[in-house]
């Protein structure tokens, strides 16, 4: 390639060139000397805020020397890596962006086939080509991105730093650097006499002013305001006289004024002070000005309480609140106290409390938005502290930036928590709140609970709970006497956790979880329940009514030869529609506050659920009572009755032929539907349990280990034969659970040689658990068993079925699955106008999104269905 002609195609790259060529000028200028201008950057923006003020002369003297010996080596740094561009240089980067490098080409020339015509006139085309793609050349931008060479963004610091000093600072001090050689201050006749900037206080959101353009002779000023006047010239040309702040005692000058070489902090002609209280500012000498400042004060913030507290259905409290503040609310507290002199002083309140510490909880607050005016709500749970439903003073507080605080009147109010609607939780709830209240209630409270767990029998239907209960007991008895703190805490914790088992429970019987939603439903409107626990409480009940017309099917299809079931199910057949009916009815009546009408509603609508109980049939799960069901559940009874003899012996009370009559009783066999241990069938099994003439179990005089090795042996012995389900899932489960039994009856005969009667409880628990939900998992797979059987004699139902329809006590038919419905067309071709109109009820149903998703995804099957 040649120089570039002076051809008439390149002087359309004339002004493209040029432009390209200063763009690489500034590339090569900004990396080459970036570090420079960097640092110049950095300087000013130090000068402009004072930074050469601010301390003795040597070391702004040190600094700036420093500066200045960086500044040159960056620049020989520069001057050493700069390369000068040329034309050239401008010519190629712009051919590079331009395909076949058009401009390259026209400063070639023909080296071969100069005498050929017809190669002299391709040359030409391939010219003229090239001579049009280069007149479209446009200027090429320049690479200044330095990331690769500032690899920390040093660039973009300074140059922030500047930016900010161009903000907020002032480049007239940048001036007073010239003060830092001898005689320099005094070369500068150009620059300011003097400088004063007033910085409000971040908090206030107000700017700060350059008082040196304020000419107005009052100023509005907030309290707390820094004051910072800078005086130049000679030393006593210029003083300042105030009375809005106080100065240091060891600095304040004997009168009022202030020369500039008697400055408080000790730096020649700077003064800082912070506004206190209204006054004035002057400054005397040339160019000198006065103002009136008026100190605006910082006022305390202001809190209210708004609205009455609500209790949530979980047991957390809502108490809304009113907050205001001049500049701003940025904290807050609320601290509760007991209010002793309205506490109802009876039963374990009858002797002082020991000392509760106030409980202090800290306020919401918007993290976004201003926070002059706010209106929050205050939700928390208090539910196990000593102070819950309780009457208690509320005292709100807040904050501000400026430190100032504002309190509310004492709020007095009865502190929201959990309710506890069984009997029997209320009554554990109200021993834990007697023993925090104070420990010398431990052996009253440890009599009480003795009392109440006394006849179990139809009271306690947690059997898991019940144990646990046991044991606390005793370990309260055990300490009562001297109760320490962590032990009165942690029987307290102990205390909450069986409370709530009882009250929301394990409870895996269908009727069991309808019964207990409607005592707890029953109780909350006895007591006058907040809309809000009424509302859960009504799903609560739907959700175990549901579960419980489920069974009734499910137990239809397991006994069909129970001709009392069928003659009873048929006697009380309802609709969907009117049990709905009903229970919309209860909900209407309490919102209306009609109490006494929602009661009643609430007894005949337990006494049809009654109504509806399943009668089982005396073959048990359909094997009698010979079969391996019966052995199992005759199994769970002595294990029941074993646990109560544990437990007498953990109590010291002598086992009786009365007393194991009595223990085993307790609980419910839910695989059953019977007391266990209640004298039915207690030697029916050749178990070690024998009764007497009169029909009470006689004493077993053997250890309690003996009788626990034999039950485990027992159940092994089943484990070995065939069980119903073997082969199926349900089959598999139930093994599983009984293989769990095992274990947790070995780990209790080890407890029990051991003499730990305490773990004991806890694995005869434990056996007992698993062995339920293994007789569960047995009985669902023989139902499958005998649902297969009818089907394969061509599905005829035998006489004596719960309905020859095959439908529920709500008119529906029971599907093959276990479940309510159907897999056939609900909606045939030509449907009536009943079908229609509950299809339409369905599809609006499901379309609200407001329902409880299990409501929802039933809808969604049903309307697969149609």
């Amino acid at each position: 390639m040649t120089g570039p002609k002076p051809q008439v195609p390149l002087k359309s790259l004339v002004r493209p060139m040029r432009l390209t060529l200063a763009g690489l000028w500034a590339e090569r200028l900004a990396r080459a000397f970036w570090p420079l201008w960097s640092l110049a950057l950095a300087t000013l923006a130090a000068l402009a805020f004072g930074v050469q003020d601010l301390g003795p002369l040597v070391y702004a003297q040190a600094a700036g020397a420093g500066v200045g010996s960086v500044a040159l080596i960056l620049l020989a740094y520069g001057v050493r890596r700069f390369r000068k561009p040329t034309a050239m240089d401008a010519l190629d980067r712009l051919d590079a962006t331009m395909p076949g490098r058009p401009i390259a080409a026209l400063t070639d020339t023909q080296a071969i086939g100069t005498g050929d015509p017809a190669s002299l006139a391709v040359w030409q085309a391939h010219q003229d080509r090239m001579a049009a793609r280069a007149a479209g050349a446009r200027p090429v931008q320049p690479d200044l991105r330095l990331s690769s060479r500032d690899r920390f963004s040093l660039r973009y610091v300074a140059l922030t730093a500047f930016v900010m000093a161009a903000l907020f600072g002032s480049f007239w001090k940048a001036a007073s650097v010239t003060g830092l050689a001898p005689g320099a201050a005094l070369a500068t006749p150009g620059g300011p006499a003097w400088e004063a900037w007033a910085q409000p206080p971040a908090y206030t959101g107000k700017p700060s002013l350059y008082l040196n353009d304020i000419t107005a002779p009052t100023l509005d000023l907030p309290t707390g305001t820094r004051l910072q006047i800078r005086l130049y010239g000679p030393e006593g040309s210029l003083t300042v006289a105030q009375t809005v702040a106080d100065l240091p005692p060891a600095a304040a000058p004997p009168s009022e004024a202030t020369p500039a070489a008697a400055v408080p902090n000790g730096m020649k002609g700077v003064l800082d002070l912070t506004v206190t209280r209204s006054g004035d500012v002057a400054i005397d000498g040339p160019n000198g000005r006065a103002w009136r400042v008026t100190a605006i004060p910082d006022n305390a913030p202001t809190v209210e309480v708004s609205g009455e507290m609500v209790r949530e259905a979980d047991g957390r409290f809502k108490q809304g609140f009113k907050a205001a503040d001049d500049y701003g609310v940025v904290a807050g507290r609320v601290t509760i106290t007991l209010d002793l002199a309205r506490v109802d002083r009876r039963h374990g309140l009858t002797v002082d409390p020991e000392a509760i510490a106030p409980v202090t909880l800290d306020l919401p607050m918007p993290r976004k938005g201003s926070r002059t005016e706010l209106a929050a709500t205050l939700v928390d749970d208090l539910s196990k502290n000593v102070f819950a439903n309780l009457p208690v003073t509320m005292v709100f507080t807040v904050a501000d930036a400026g430190g100032n605080e504002g309190s509310s009147a004492p709020y007095a109010v009865t502190l929201h928590g959990k309710r506890f609607f069984d009997p029997l939780a209320a009554a554990l709830i109200e021993m834990r709140r007697d023993i925090l209240w104070n420990r010398v209630n431990a052996p009253r409270s440890v009599q009480i609970l003795k009392a109440v767990t006394n006849r179990p029998d139809g009271f306690i239907r947690n059997d898991r709970a019940f144990l646990h209960l046991r044991v606390l007991i005793r370990e309260l008895e055990a300490k009562q006497a001297s109760l320490s703190t962590e032990d009165r805490d942690a029987i307290a914790e102990k205390l909450w956790k069986i409370a709530l088992m009882v009250e929301e429970g394990n409870l895996r019987d269908a009727l069991d979880r309808l019964q207990r939603a409607q005592d707890r439903l029953q109780e909350a409107i006895k007591n006058g329940a907040s809309p809000e626990e009424i509302d859960q409480l009504m799903k609560e009940m739907q959700q175990a009514l549901n579960e419980y017309m489920r069974e009734l099917a499910e137990e239809a299809q397991r006994n069909p030869g129970n001709r009392q079931q069928s003659d009873m199910m048929q006697g009380q057949m309802m609709s969907g529609d009117q049990l709905q009916g009903m229970l919309d009815k209860l909900q209407e009546l309490m919102k209306q506050g009609k109490t006494a009408e929602a009661a009643e509603l609430m007894q005949q609508l337990r006494q049809l659920m009654e109504n509806m109980q399943v009668v089982q049939g005396q073959q048990g799960q359909g094997q009698g009572q010979n079969g391996p069901m019966g052995e199992l559940g005759q199994t769970l009874r002595d294990q029941q009755q074993l646990s109560d003899d544990a437990f007498r012996d953990l109590q010291g009370v002598p086992r009786t032929g009365t007393d194991q009559g009595q223990g085993g009783q307790q609980g419910q066999d839910q695989g059953q539907g019977q007391q266990p241990g209640n004298g039915q069938g207690d030697g029916q099994s050749g178990g070690p349990d024998r009764q007497q003439g009169d029909g009470q179990a006689a004493p077993d005089d053997r250890s309690l280990t003996d009788r626990q090795r034999e039950l485990r042996d027992r159940l092994n012995q089943l484990q070995q034969g065939q069980l119903p389900g073997d082969g199926t899932t349900q089959g598999e489960d139930g093994r599983r659970n009984l293989d769990r039994a095992g274990r947790a009856m070995a780990d209790a005969e080890k407890a029990l040689r051991d003499g730990n009667l305490d773990g004991a409880l806890d694995r005869q628990a434990e056996a007992m658990e698993a062995l339920r939900e293994g007789m569960q998992q047995f009985g669902q797979a023989l139902a499958d068993e005998q649902r297969q059987n009818r089907d394969g004699q061509g599905g005829d139902r035998q006489a004596g079925s719960a309905d020859p329809q095959g439908a529920d006590p709500l008119g529906r038919r029971s599907g093959e699955t276990a479940r309510i419905g159907s897999d056939e067309n609900m909606v045939q071709n030509a449907p009536d106008v009943r079908a229609q109109e509950l299809l339409d009820e369905i599809r609006r149903r499901s379309g609200e999104l407001a329902r409880p998703l299990e409501e929802l995804d039933y809808l969604k099957r049903l309307l697969q269905m149609f």
